[in-house]
């Protein structure tokens, strides 16, 4: 493995490990539209960039690739609730079938507000994917159809797409933030 950068405390999930699962979600993915004439994935942007690109290298059923752009956490540790769009969808998604690709779901706000826009959009069929879940972040009912690993309550990720405060998303892992990085960006 790469040198770990001195900022993660613990890598959770290396690069083979994430590599081997996201293989996993995309024959879940090919099984699931299997039968679809018009499919059309969703990244979710940026956090989703690392895991829709190694996804997509083993989706095998044509589609289309769109993406939306959506924001909470205003470049902090915890969400602000105030979700907002700010690029929207390319295609008409009307009696299409729609598999929205997330970095991880932890609130759920940010997802239930993009599902219910493209729910009122009539699609054929929607599902979510996400490579990470945090059931324990929850602040709205939420469950995706499919997800790659569960992390706990107090795990605050960066890496393989993860930021803190807009870095090291190119960590090729999903590491833990050490408290001392988390304590020094509290202060200002």
């Amino acid at each position: 493995m790469s040198q770990i950068d001195y900022r993660i405390k613990k890598v959770l999930f290396d690069q083979a490990t994430l590599e081997k699962c996201i293989k996993e979600l995309a024959n879940w993915v090919n099984e699931t539209y299997k039968n679809s004439k018009n499919l059309i994935i969703v990244g979710l942007l940026k956090g989703c960039l690392p895991f829709l690109a190694q996804l997509i290298k083993d989706v095998t059923v044509d589609f289309v690739l769109d993406c939306m752009i959506t924001s909470s956490y205003d470049g902090k540790d915890r969400s602000s609730g105030n979700v907002k769009i700010t690029l929207d969808l390319q295609n008409n998604i009307a009696d299409k079938d729609v598999l929205i690709v997330e970095d991880i779901v932890d609130s759920a706000r940010t997802m239930t507000k993009v599902v219910s826009l493209l729910k009122s959009r009539n699609p054929k069929s929607l599902k979510v994917l996400t490579l990470l879940d945090k059931p324990s972040g929850r602040l709205v009912e939420f469950k995706q159809d499919n997800f790659g690993f569960e992390i706990g309550k107090d795990d605050f990720v960066v890496g393989f797409g993860f930021d803190w405060e807009e870095k090291m998303r190119q960590l090729p892992y999903i590491g833990l933030l050490t408290d001392k990085e988390i304590n020094k960006h509290k202060k200002h």
